[in-house]
């Protein structure tokens, strides 16, 4: 019995060590457990903080390239050198820095072994889910890897990240470039040529698009045939290539006219064309992409799929003018029946919020908001600005310069950088040297055959040498770089962007750096004064009593054959401008008797205040591109922007050839006219009549 309850104790004890080495084991265990937890959130912790180390490196490096360009930039014009322009310069920088990142920072792999590798029946999709011993990660597809590089420069963690999203570009850089081109825009050269200017931005691209998009469909048919060329290149490839070259950024040669006061109207007619065509190609490259044909093969012409994309054409550009425009409405409307303009500082944060917003907005909604932006940003020069206060109109106006300026600069170093760093290019000499003659071909059939057909209708004819100088001004910048950098998933995609990187690099550098030769030898106007190269010679000032005036046919001519301009200007000055904007004639005036309750809530009461009302901010615009009409009963002021003399019914008043009048000019002359009928016109009502010049 003692043997038998001593072998029962020794088991209990035995089974009590048991249970204590399991648990001092779990313990232990549990431990290490601990342990790994922590060294793996210290090791997340480190690699967090290494990145955010990296990005701030990044961005530093960015901020030295502006700040460098900037200060050379300040020497380039403190010792008058115009050979090479800010945006060459920042892509010279971009370039140093691409090198020095490329070759000078060893590549880091975090490849040890051979990557494992698997077989998909179909593409990967955006995002993979491993689970890794029942912990789940999510990893994102960052793209496809050449396998000559997988242990070097693709695994080197600098390249990567100072390659940015395009979708940086597209919504945070070029909003402020678009826009402020149609905010700054010189409205009295732009109007006297838009006919002009319309017929280069749209016939012109559409022409440049479809020759240089044929041609280097030949050019791809060569690669093929010498075999040069193994992947896929569809002749829709060809013609987004051509959509995309297409996007003129003369922005050197701009501001070399600028500085020198080049011709006016040559100037109106490349800016103006440079950013209507801007909007015109980011239309027509997504129309190309949009085109699908019924059936097997989706890159066959086909009639139906055609005209769908011509319709997807019209209906995202008139959409994106509609809501560009009626968000310039709407801050206009906010403007004038608030008192925002009592503080600057929130007027101007609403003007730049709700200017910005158009882009996103026309994106969100499926348009374009390159095309929104810009007419937003016209449209906000043409009413809004008029009800800023003075201390916001100078802030808009220097804030978006500024930032046009950072942005456009930004762009053109990360040009030069992205040559680089980019890791997927691919460099064809037979597609980059067709690219080359494609485009100088498709500027060529562009400017030259369209000129001509201009100059059948324009009473002032664009000459030769304007006509040479807008061939030799098409360079490429910074729309053809960020519509070619949205999409490189494809060889052909790549194989755009390279070439389309290489020809903005030439352009800017070989054509940006000859402009002032250029000038020279072309024997352009220089140091031209804009509001005196406005006014055309003739008659300037004209008062015609009843209609016994011999020159009143004349003015009737010019009348006529600008109806549109003259019935678009009396609508604006008469209704919108006064609806929008605290100048123009009170609606009280203008609108009908029975419309008087609503006139007198729509006229701000500053209208009635303003003794100068009828002198809006177009007056200049009006007073020296063509005849402006105002009629007061029986008695007509006509002007035309030149000299003038005036037969009143006493025969007493005159004035000389030089546009004055006993030491007053002719619009101080026209004020006091006003002056003297405003009372009559704001009982009876005023009829602007506004003809352009006999341009197209």
């Amino acid at each position: 019995m003692d043997a038998l309850g001593n072998a029962a104790s020794a088991a209990r004890r035995a089974r009590t060590m048991l249970l204590l080495v399991w648990t001092l084991l779990n313990a232990v265990s549990g431990l290490k457990a601990d342990d790994g937890g922590m060294v793996e959130e210290l090791v997340t912790e480190k690699e967090a903080e290494e990145s955010h180390r990296q990005d701030s490196v990044n961005l530093l490096t960015f901020i030295s390239l502006l700040t460098l360009t900037i200060l050379t930039i300040w020497l380039f014009k403190h010792r008058r050198v115009r050979f090479l322009h800010e945006t060459g310069l920042a892509m010279i920088y971009g370039l140093l820095v691409g090198v020095i990142l490329r070759y000078g920072i060893p590549a880091t792999s975090y490849h040890n072994k051979t990557p494992p590798s698997c077989s998909l029946k179909e593409g990967p999709s955006s995002t993979l889910l491993l689970n890794i011993s029942g912990k789940f990660f999510e990893y994102t597809l960052k793209g496809e890897i050449n396998f000559r590089e997988i242990h070097n420069v693709e695994q080197n963690d600098m390249l990567r990240k100072v390659t940015f999203d395009p979708e940086v570009f597209f919504n945070i850089l070029l909003p402020p470039i678009i826009f402020h081109a149609g905010y700054s825009l010189k409205k009295r050269h732009f109007f006297r040529n838009l006919g002009s200017i319309i017929t280069y931005a749209f016939l012109g691209t559409a022409i440049s698009c479809f020759v240089i998009g044929n041609l280097m469909y030949g050019v791809v048919k060569l690669m093929r045939a010498v075999g040069q060329l193994t992947e896929k290149f569809y002749y829709t490839d060809c013609l987004f290539f051509g959509a995309i070259i297409s996007a003129t950024d003369p922005v050197t040669v701009l501001a070399i006219f600028n500085e020198l006061h080049a011709d006016g109207d040559l100037y109106a007619l490349l800016f103006g064309e440079s950013v209507m065509n801007d909007a015109v190609a980011i239309v027509l490259s997504s129309s190309i992409v949009a085109y699908q044909p019924a059936g097997a093969n989706t890159h066959m012409f086909d009639a139906s799929a055609f005209f769908k994309s011509v319709g997807i054409f019209l209906g995202i550009f008139s959409g994106s003018f509609v809501m560009g425009a009626a968000t310039g409405v709407v801050t206009a409307l906010v403007t004038k029946f608030t008192k925002l303009h009592c503080f600057p500082l929130l007027e101007t944060a609403l003007f730049f919020l709700m200017s910005w917003s158009t882009f996103l907005l026309a994106e969100a909604c499926g348009f374009t908001g390159v095309v929104a932006v810009l007419f937003c940003g016209i449209t906000q020069a043409h009413y809004t600005s008029n009800n800023l206060s003075e201390e916001s109109t100078k802030r808009t106006k220097q804030l978006f310069e500024v930032l046009h300026f950072l942005a456009e600069n930004f762009i053109f170093s990360y040009m030069g950088l992205a040559l680089f760093t980019f890791q997927k290019h691919i460099f064809s000499p037979i597609f980059i040297i067709g690219a080359f003659v494609a485009i100088f071909i498709g500027r060529a059939l562009n400017i030259y055959p369209l000129s001509f057909l201009l100059n059948l209708g324009r009473r002032d004819k664009i000459r030769g040498n304007f006509q040479h100088m807008m061939m030799f001004a098409g360079l490429r910048g910074a729309m053809a770089f960020a519509l070619a950098i949205r999409d490189t998933a494809t060889s052909a995609r790549q194989m755009m962007f390279t070439t389309t990187l290489l020809i903005v690099f030439f352009t800017v550098w070989v054509f940006g750096g000859g402009t002032t030769p250029m000038l020279s030898w072309l024997h352009i106007r220089v140091g031209v004064d804009p509001d005196q190269d406005l006014q055309p010679s003739g008659d300037s000032f004209q008062v015609l009593q009843g209609d016994g005036n011999q020159d009143e046919g004349q003015s009737k001519t010019k009348q006529e054959s600008a109806w549109l301009f003259r019935l678009w200007y009396t609508f604006d000055h008469n209704y919108l401008k006064p609806i929008l904007t605290h100048s123009g004639p009170p609606l009280t005036s203008t609108l009908p008797s029975y419309c008087g309750p609503l006139a007198s809530c729509l006229t701000s009461p500053r209208a009635y205040e303003n003794h100068e009302q009828l002198r809006d901010p177009d007056t200049d615009l009006i007073h020296n591109d063509a005849d402006l009409t105002f009629t007061f009963g029986d008695t007509a002021i006509t002007t035309n922007g030149a000299s003038a003399s005036r037969a009143d019914a006493t025969g007493g008043l005159g004035w000389s050839t030089n546009g004055k009048r006993s030491g007053s000019t002719s619009e101080e002359a026209l004020e006091r006219e006003l002056d003297s009928r405003e009372q009559e016109l704001l009982s009876r009502g005023t009829r602007l009549v506004f003809p352009m010049e006999d341009h197209i």
